[in-house]
């Protein structure tokens, strides 16, 4: 079923994660209506000078036709 990964700048909390992993959780199931057992839910960490290569290249730019929200900053938000 669904699993779920947020990727973004270290610098949070375990507390801070596990918080922003909970609210997805919440949210997740209240919109699709199936049961917490259903979902995973992952954060990932990454230096900030590691994103672009690592990250926005792989994962965002050479995904685009998977993306809902493109993101506001980067190659893509100069696209029209």
């Amino acid at each position: 079923m669904p699993h779920i990964v947020v990727k973004w700048y270290k610098g949070r909390t375990e507390e801070e994660k596990k918080e922003f992993a909970q609210k997805i959780l919440e949210e997740a199931t209240r919109i699709t209506g199936r049961g917490a057992e259903h979902f995973s839910v992952a954060i990932e960490d990454y230096e900030p000078s590691e994103w672009m290569e690592t990250v926005y290249k792989p994962e965002i730019m050479d995904k685009e036709e998977t993306l809902y929200i493109k993101p506001g900053y980067g190659p893509l938000s100069e696209k029209e």
